[in-house]
């Protein structure tokens, strides 16, 4: 039988100190004509690098396909020249990367990005080329592509951005288009919509997709197959339903289990290791411990009080034009107790990253008040701001560049030990930090490595221990699991739930990921526009939402077959 690509026994390898290391393992499979194929696993199975090799990225000199061939259109890929590929790529197959922002060009409007591979694989016009762009924002179902044609990435959000690159991709009307990791990061909603996007946009086209990622719930809503990777290997393809309803592979077992329920709320979300090694422990939260829980917990006087509390910005869209008032933050007040996680949710630009940023001061509030132990935070001198750092921290979303790459994992933990006088000397510092390494799953030999040496997960680790060397109250939670691997994800939701039953910490969990924060909060909190749509229980808003808002985001959650 014709497939539309043929990947035959496909071995790929990188390169350092005359060293070879084999990433990809003889993996085959097939692409068929009008067809959506789903690639799943975790960062390092090869899911990207496998694609990458099929559009000849591959990294220069340190990395070689050192078997197999890759047919498309009778002709081996592997075998092409730089100049043969130019005539494929873009034109007969295209991209979509997983980060929009690192992948437009941020000195370029996003019209003149989609206009240059228009100019380069067809014989249109200057005045058709503009036309066509505009057509295609229309297509993706961008608001406003007059707007967008004129404006620079850092212009527009996150999913008006992988739109363009949308648009981007299918400019040339391409016969298979690679998605790799295309949601990731994105809201529940957005992810949503891209997902119906690409779906409307292979019907209308007969184009071919392989859709990566790492969420298994996700392909369920757009595959006609799947394949699972791990580490360099393929352990399981079949139609979707088969792989949902009767997973053979421990690994893809694993991947499906990983992920925190919507119906039950286990005291330890079951990782990778825990399935693969039979080691799962299904001991369940019921509602009468969460209810014994919060009574403890709202039994003692509030951590934190916000009230009334508004961030206003002023925006000019134009030299001349008038400026406007744009409230990111209106009107907001909620009671957090010690020991409480409270879940903040909402869409981007909803305001909630902007209130958590108000709390710690980052960005100062227009209005209200913020109650710290009772005092008012809000205008504080700057030197007992610096003493308030102590108590009231945050872990970023992106662990890479919230450390710095200079320093050593050992050296960016005991920072803040020495900014805030803790401990009476080196050795007690370095002692306490491989300590806390040890206590976020890491060790000593960590100590003197770089950022760059590490994994997304265990990065995300570091960011915690650097955060929890301070023993704060307070810990906002800033996406601090969204880019993360459904596994890793889990491994990380464990650990703070971990130092938050030792330590008693108290989170303010921001996500836009509704399982995740079902999972972990005690109450909810849905924003929209600057503003509270709901607050409660997070059971209860789950089980009966009472805005449509929040009951759009929870449809929108995807929830397998």
């Amino acid at each position: 039988m014709n497939h539309l690509l043929s990947i035959n026994n496909l071995s790929v390898s990188f390169f350092s100190s005359k060293k070879e290391n084999r990433i990809i393992h003889n993996i085959s499979y097939y692409l068929k004509t009008n067809e959506i194929l789903g690639i799943v696993g975790e960062s390092g199975s090869g899911k990207s690098v496998s694609s990458l090799a099929i559009l000849g990225l591959l990294p220069k000199k340190i990395s070689k396909i050192t078997s197999g061939n890759i047919l498309f259109e009778e002709n081996d890929l592997t075998t092409l020249t730089p100049k043969a590929f130019q005539f494929i790529r873009g034109k007969k197959i295209a991209m979509i990367f997983q980060e929009p922002m690192s992948s437009l060009n941020p000195s370029m409007t996003c019209g003149k990005q989609v206009e240059e591979i228009l100019f380069q694989h067809t014989k249109l016009s200057k005045k058709d080329i503009k036309a066509e762009t505009l057509l295609l924002f229309e297509k993706v179902k961008l608001p406003d592509p007059f707007r967008v044609y004129n404006s620079y990435p850092h212009e527009i959000s996150g999913g008006q951005k992988q739109r363009v690159m949308i648009a981007m991709a299918i400019a040339c009307k391409p016969q298979i288009l690679i998605a790799d990791e295309p949601t990731t990061a994105l809201d529940v909603t957005v992810q949503n919509d891209i997902i119906a996007l690409l779906k409307e946009l292979q019907t209308e086209t007969k184009m071919s997709i392989i859709f990566i990622t790492h969420d298994l719930s996700l392909i369920s809503q757009i595959a006609n197959r799947v394949l699972v990777m791990y580490k360099g290997k393929i352990v399981e393809q079949n139609t979707v339903e088969a792989i949902f309803k009767n997973p053979k592979h421990d690994y893809t077992k694993a991947l499906i289990n990983s992920r925190p329920s919507l119906t039950t709320r286990l005291k330890r979300l079951p990782t990778i290791n825990d399935v693969m090694n039979s080691n799962v422990l299904n001991e369940e939260i019921t509602s009468e411990i969460r209810a014994k829980n919060h009574e403890k917990i709202y039994s003692k006087t509030p951590l934190l009080e916000v009230v009334n509390l508004e961030k206003e910005y002023i925006s000019k869209s134009g030299l001349f034009s008038k400026a406007e008032n744009f409230k990111a933050v209106n009107n907001v007040s909620f009671k957090l107790y010690e020991g409480e996680t409270l879940g903040l949710v909402g869409e981007s630009g909803c305001g909630k990253s902007t209130l958590g940023n108000a709390i710690l001061l980052l960005d100062k509030p227009t209005k209200g008040h913020v109650l710290f132990k009772s005092k008012d935070i809000v205008n504080l001198s700057a030197s007992e701001v610096k003493k308030l750092r102590k108590d009231i921290q945050i872990i970023f979303q992106d662990p890479y560049s919230s450390l710095n790459p200079r320093l050593t994992v050992g050296e960016a933990i005991i920072e803040p030990m020495v900014v805030h006088n803790l401990y009476n000397n080196t050795d007690e510092r370095r002692d306490k930090a491989i300590e806390i390494l040890e206590r976020v799953g890491l060790d000593a030999s960590h100590f003197n490595r770089y950022p760059h040496e590490f994994s997304g997960g265990q990065r995300q680790r570091i960011g915690i221990a650097r955060t929890v060397a301070l023993q704060p109250k307070l810990i906002i939670c800033d996406e601090s699991v969204s880019a993360l691997d459904i596994s890793v994800q889990a491994q990380v939701l464990n650990l703070l739930n971990e130092l938050k039953e030792k330590f008693n910490f108290t989170y303010i969990f921001i996500s836009h990921d509704l399982a995740v924060v079902k999972y972990i909060s005690d109450q909810l909190l849905v924003m929209n526009k600057g503003k509270i749509e709901e607050l409660d229980d997070a059971d209860i808003i789950y089980n009966s939402p009472k805005k449509e808002y929040t009951k759009k985001l929870i449809n929108a959650i995807p929830k397998g077959l």
